[in-house]
């Protein structure tokens, strides 16, 4: 699409803040007015209509798409996502260990124990552990836990929590950032620990390189989206 507009502001509204584009405010794909909670991330998404050239390109905006995943989406049908995310708690990456090479099951268990004691400790989810990949039943208290905590965000953190699971295949390491257990590098790096250890023995693969450094790249871009979302430095200036 060509781009159509000169200027990018943001206001406040009643409900949040908005963005305009010459004056008329940005509109999601469903037509809602594109309303942010936060000032910061306002400011953030216009700074990526501001940022486009003689083209759109809704490829180099990833903020503004998860902003219309949001509202058009997740706000929409609020429970099959709540349901959809609590649902990796069942089969949950940390649960799943090699039962060899004793230095990749030494590596699982000192990277990956730690998040597991977290959430049975701070989340009330004490899951089980398995070797290989055969699915393990999860206690329904544990799972009970997990879904009681993701209920709990709103639309705009379930997109950002929706997004980290799908990156990470892991609900554990999802919470264990949002709730500031963790950084993100560090979650990354769990998450992609078993093939970083292929990596170790038989090399690089240019192709899973180049999915993983997309991964990496939607999983920033939510970071980032989830700090603005929480920033409230700038609501009074």
């Amino acid at each position: 699409m060509k781009r159509f507009y000169e200027n990018v502001a943001t206001e406040a509204a009643d409900t949040g803040h908005v963005i305009t584009l010459d004056g008329r405010l940005v509109k999601t794909p469903a037509k809602a007015t594109l309303v942010l909670p936060t000032r910061s991330l306002a400011e953030a998404v216009a700074d990526e209509w501001r940022a486009q050239g003689d083209k759109i390109v809704p490829a180099t905006m990833p903020k503004t798409q998860l902003a219309y995943t949001a509202l058009d989406r997740v706000a929409l049908r609020h429970d099959d996502v709540v349901r959809e995310v609590a649902a990796f708690g069942g089969t949950d990456l940390l649960c799943y260990r090699a039962a060899e090479p004793e230095d990749l099951v030494a590596r699982q268990n000192e990277v990956w124990d730690p998040y597991l004691a977290w959430a049975s400790e701070t989340l009330g989810a004490d899951l089980t552990v398995t070797d290989g990949i055969m699915p393990v039943a999860q206690d329904d208290e544990a799972l009970k836990a997990l879904m009681a905590d993701v209920v709990g965000h709103d639309a705009f953190e379930l997109t950002v929590l929706h997004a980290f699971t799908n990156v990470l295949g892991s609900l554990v390491l999802a919470l264990a950032y949002m709730k500031d257990y963790s950084p993100l590098e560090a979650v990354w790096q769990a998450s992609i620990l078993d093939s970083l250890h292929q990596e170790e023995l038989w090399g690089l693969d240019a192709e899973v390189e180049d999915k993983r450094e997309a991964a990496y790249a939607d999983l920033v871009t939510a970071g980032e989206f989830l700090s603005h979302l929480r920033n409230k430095t700038l609501e009074t200036v």
